[in-house]
């Protein structure tokens, strides 16, 4: 299994706003913090806000931030966000499909089932579990660098 450019990039995002909570951040800013292109990351951050995930403000002064706190940010949901309308294998695709299996293949039942297990892993991490007391995490994508209080170095 292999994630798309724009879930991982939807990650990067919330870790950087998670990261900078007392500032709004710019599009550009994130896209360089991430490093990609300004356009695409502008289109995530679009599908995020429309989500409900972040609040975005438009102009000079604007820029975007999480619009749920930390804790209530599930990675499992935003992973759905972007993964759930590409098909895993041709056959979950009742409109494409073309395989001459499909009709009694068992191999789908068990692949929707790893699927609901990879979802169900992550439906219990946050936004938060990745952040909090990750220090190198902080001092790759702090807009401001300070010291962190309390670094976790025990978490994967």
């Amino acid at each position: 299994m292999r994630l798309t450019t724009r879930t991982n990039l939807a990650a990067r995002i919330l870790m950087a706003c998670a990261i900078n909570p007392d500032r709004l951040l710019r599009t550009a800013e994130i896209a360089d913090l991430c490093n990609c292109s300004t356009n695409h990351t502008a289109h995530v951050v679009q599908r995020l806000n429309a989500a409900g995930f972040l609040w975005t403000t438009r102009g000079r002064t604007g820029g975007i931030r999480l619009a749920l706190p930390v804790n209530q940010i599930s990675i499992g949901d935003v992973f759905r966000l972007f993964e759930a309308d590409i098909p895993f294998a041709e056959c979950f695709d009742a409109e494409t499909n073309t395989c001459p299996l499909s009709a009694t293949c068992r191999l789908r039942n068990y692949i929707t089932r790893a699927l609901e297990a990879f979802y169900h892993e992550l439906d219990m991490v946050t936004l938060d579990d990745l952040v909090r007391g990750n220090c190198g995490l902080q001092q790759l994508l702090a807009m401001q660098p300070a010291l962190p209080d309390h670094c976790d170095t025990t978490r994967p």
